[in-house]
C-alpha cells in the first residue's frame, strides 16, 4: 500500500474577540462561515473537491447546537454536496479535529480536508450545555471522581502548588504573553494568518468597519496592577487566592480553518505545501483534577517521538492558565523564548473550540517567518485530557 502524507496548505483565523466584544454581534455559524469561505477563495480552491470539514466547537447547544460546522458551511455558501461534522474534545476541540482530518488523509479516506473550530462565548455562554435534568455528571460519574467536582481556579492553584509556582511567577509569565502578542501584533506578524472580519451592528448589519487585530492585549500592564488584582474565584477567594483574571485565559470569540490535503493532490491543486504531520497522540489524566494532562501527554509524544523539548523551534502550550504552561515549563525545561513567543490565551485570548486550530495557525506562521523546522502543541482540556501534536515546516 502506497504511504500517504498529510500536509498543512494553508491555516487561517478570524482576529479574537472579547466576550461581549467587537464579534459579539456575529452569530457563531456566520463567522465561522466566513472564515471558511475565506480560505476557499485564498486557495482558489474548488469547495465541491472537499472530502469533509470537521470543526471543534465546545458549548454546542443554542447558537452553537446542531452541528454548527455544517451550519457553518452551508451560511457561507459552499456547495451542499460536502458533509461535515463537529467534535467535543473540550478545549483541544479543534486540535482533535486538525488530528481527524490528517489522519483521515493517511488512511486514504480524505485527499482534501479542512479542519476548523469556533466558539462564541458571548453567545453560547460556558456551561449552557450544561443543563438540563440532573446535568452532564451522573452519581456513578461522581463515584469515579472523589464524589466531587473542582473548578477550573482550584485546579489551576493545586498545580501551581504542586510545582511551587508563585503568583509572581504568574503574575510575570502573564505580563510577558502581553508583551510578545503585542510586539507581534505591532509587526505584523499577525497579518499573514488572520482573515479580516467586517463589523455588524446589534441587528446584524455591517458597520462599514473591519476587524483586523485581537481585542484581549493589554498593554502598559505592570506586575503591580497584576499584584492588586483579587482573585478571580471572587464567592470563595480562599480556594484558588493566587488565581486572578490576570494570570487566566479569557472567555472569547473566533473561529479559525485549516486546510489539509496530501503533497500530491496540493501539487495537481497548485497549492504549495507548508508543514508535515510529524505525529498525533492523545492523554487522559484525573477527571477530577482537570487540568493536569499536558504533562503526560508530552511524555508520551516525546517518548513515541524520541524527541524533547530541545527538539523544538515553537512550542505552543496553551495559555488556559499560566500555572497550567509553568509546570509544563518546570518539567520539560524549554528555551522559554520558544514557548508561545507570540503570546498566548493569557493574551490573545481563548476561544474555546477553535483554540487548537488557532494555536496551530499562529506556530506554522512563526516557524516559517523564522525558518524553524519542528513545532509541538499540547493543550489541556475538560475532562482531564490533552492532545499533542508536532508538525515540520517544509
Amino acid at each position: 500500500m502506497e504511504m500517504r502524507e498529510a500536509v498543512i496548505v494553508d491555516a487561517v483565523r478570524s482576529p479574537v474577540g472579547k466576550r461581549k466584544g467587537a464579534l459579539a454581534t456575529w452569530h457563531p455559524t456566520d463567522l465561522l462561515g466566513h472564515v471558511l469561505q475565506a480560505l476557499v477563495q485564498r486557495n482558489d480552491l474548488d469547495p465541491a473537491l472537499v472530502d469533509d470539514v470537521i470543526g471543534g466547537c465546545v458549548t454546542q447547544s443554542g447558537e452553537q447546537g446542531t452541528n454548527v460546522t455544517r451550519n457553518a458551511w452551508v451560511a457561507a455558501g459552499l456547495p451542499q454536496t460536502v458533509p461535515a461534522t463537529t467534535v467535543d474534545r473540550q478545549c483541544g476541540s479543534s486540535q482533535q479535529a486538525v488530528h481527524f482530518a490528517a489522519q483521515g488523509v493517511l488512511a486514504g479516506a480524505y485527499d482534501v480536508v479542512i479542519a476548523c473550530g469556533v466558539e462564541s462565548m458571548s453567545r453560547a455562554p460556558m456551561a449552557s450545555n450544561a443543563r438540563g435534568g440532573k446535568g452532564p455528571f451522573s452519581p456513578q460519574f461522581l463515584s469515579h471522581s472523589q464524589g466531587q467536582l473542582k473548578l477550573q481556579f482550584e485546579v489551576a492553584q493545586k498545580i501551581a502548588g504542586d510545582w511551587k509556582i508563585t503568583r509572581e511567577d504568574m503574575d510575570a509569565y502573564a505580563l510577558e504573553s502581553h508583551r510578545r502578542a503585542a510586539a507581534a501584533t505591532d509587526s505584523g506578524a499577525f497579518a499573514r494568518e488572520i482573515v479580516a472580519v467586517p463589523l455588524r451592528d446589534g441587528a446584524g448589519a455591517p458597520t462599514g468597519e473591519v476587524m483586523t487585530a485581537d481585542e484581549g492585549i493589554r498593554r502598559g500592564g505592570t506586575l503591580e496592577s497584576l499584584a492588586a488584582l483579587p482573585p478571580a474565584m471572587s464567592w470563595q477567594p480562599d480556594a484558588a487566592p493566587d488565581i486572578t483574571a490576570g494570570n487566566s485565559s479569557a472567555m472569547n470569540d473566533a473561529a479559525a480553518a485549516m486546510l489539509i490535503t496530501t503533497p500530491e493532490v496540493a501539487a495537481s491543486l497548485g497549492l504549495t505545501p507548508r508543514a508535515r504531520f510529524r505525529h498525533f497522540s492523545v492523554t487522559a489524566d484525573d477527571a477530577l483534577w482537570v487540568l493536569t494532562a499536558p504533562n503526560p501527554a508530552t511524555r508520551k509524544a516525546f517518548a513515541r517521538t524520541g524527541l524533547s523539548a530541545e527538539s523544538f523551534d515553537a512550542i505552543e502550550v496553551n495559555e488556559a492558565f499560566a500555572s497550567i504552561v509553568l509546570a509544563w515549563a518546570r518539567e520539560f525545561l524549554p528555551d522559554t523564548e520558544r514557548l508561545n513567543p507570540r503570546g498566548g490565551a493569557i493574551s490573545l485570548g481563548h476561544p474555546l473550540g477553535a483554540s487548537g486550530v488557532r494555536l496551530m495557525t499562529t506556530m506554522l506562521h512563526y516557524l516559517e517567518d523564522t525558518g524553524g523546522r519542528l513545532g509541538f502543541q499540547t493543550m489541556c482540556e475538560g475532562g482531564g485530557q490533552a492532545n499533542a501534536t508536532v508538525i515540520e515546516r517544509i
